[in-house]
């Protein structure tokens, strides 16, 4: 089993990597794979259509999805939403029924918004979310504050052991002859006319 792993910080190894790591470290222990692909300026810099192509391949060989981001202005970085926006329209497939997870990462507010901004992605393709004991967020400036927030890096770490346990549940109903839900042609109302 594998989990992909989405920091869409400008910081390759900032806060938000750091959250994703403290995860990351949860999933290798269980024996779960993981790798890390860092969005940084590339989806603002001319590069958003390789970097999605690039991100739907590696969705397409793994079990389970993780999105992070710090808060930038009480939300999401603009460099995660542009790529989020194209991922999620262009990878529909490679990313249905795969349980996936969010995290946020802040110097103080807005963890909140970001969560529920980047939660309204895998919602749209029928991606089981995967909780912790409280909102996946850590709080800090630096990854060694990040580290010093006792709470968050439990949440990080329950939020790793709980992604394992759902991505073992989803294999062990496979190996039972448990199939995912057929896909259906997605019903569209159009309320002006």
């Amino acid at each position: 089993m594998k989990v992909l792993m989405i920091n869409g910080s400008r910081r390759e190894k900032g806060c938000t990597y750091t959250a994703l790591h403290l995860v990351e470290q949860v999933l290798n222990q269980a024996g779960i794979e993981t790798e890390i692909l860092f969005v940084g300026k590339r989806a603002v810099n001319g590069e958003i259509d390789a970097l999605v192509k690039e991100a739907i391949e590696k969705m397409k060989e793994v079990d389970g999805l993780v999105l992070g981001s710090p808060v930038y202005y009480a939300s999401a970085t603009g460099e995660i939403v542009a790529f989020l926006d194209r991922f999620f329209w262009n990878g529909g497939a490679a990313l249905r029924c795969k349980p996936a997870a969010v995290l946020t990462s802040a110097r103080r507010g807005g963890t909140t918004a970001t969560l529920e901004v980047l939660n309204k992605y895998p919602t749209y393709q029928e991606m089981p979310l995967v909780s912790s004991c409280y909102w996946n967020m850590v709080h800090g400036n630096t990854p060694e504050e990040v580290m010093q927030d006792a709470e968050g890096v439990h949440i990080m770490e329950t939020l790793g052991r709980n992604m394992a346990w759902i991505l073992k549940c989803i294999e062990a109903g496979r190996q039972a002859g448990i199939d995912q839900p057929e896909a259906k042609e997605k019903v569209r109302t159009n309320f002006i006319r």
